[in-house]
């Protein structure tokens, strides 16, 4: 038989605290729910992995007169080529003369297409103009200040003229 829970002096009452004690867990178990859900590894990358280098889609890396150069290229080989078939179809040229007439179409447009862009490259490096816009009353100066400086122990005389 057990004896039922008696209150002691300065002690709350058993059925208190056992309320008390489920309230408390209640509320922890609260917290620990909105606890964060993530983690960030804030430890430096490696410089150099063991995963090889995958290439990219789209054009390699190169400079943008090659790119513009093979774009041309691409362009017009492409369109020498039905004329090309045609011919070489029909056998009334030989294959060498036959290159050297549509080959020389596409290493003209080449040649175009560089001095095309060597132009572009001269007019983007020349200095641009300076325009200045100035609103209100503007004085413009147009004095000369010359200097001469003589003698062992320095003496620089200004000359202002008007």
């Amino acid at each position: 038989m057990q004896l039922p829970e008696q209150p002691v002096a300065g002690q709350p009452d058993p059925t208190v605290r056992r309320t008390a004690d489920q309230l408390v867990a209640a509320v922890d178990e609260a917290l620990l729910a909105r606890q964060a859900t993530s983690y960030r590894d804030d430890r430096p990358l490696p410089a150099v992995g063991t995963t090889p280098p995958v290439a990219q889609p789209g054009q390699p890396p190169m400079s943008q007169w090659a790119v513009d150069s093979s774009g041309v290229l691409k362009a017009v080989s492409v369109a020498s080529l039905p004329v090309g078939v045609a011919v070489w179809i029909v056998g009334q040229v030989e294959p060498l003369v036959l290159g050297i007439i549509f080959g020389s179409p596409a290493v003209a447009a080449l040649a175009v297409a560089r001095l095309i862009a060597k132009v572009k490259d001269a007019n983007q490096t020349a200095p641009q103009p300076i325009t200045n816009h100035f609103h209100g009353t503007v004085h413009h100066d147009e004095r000369t200040v010359t200097s001469t400086t003589r003698g062992i122990i320095a003496n620089t005389r200004h000359d202002n003229r008007t």
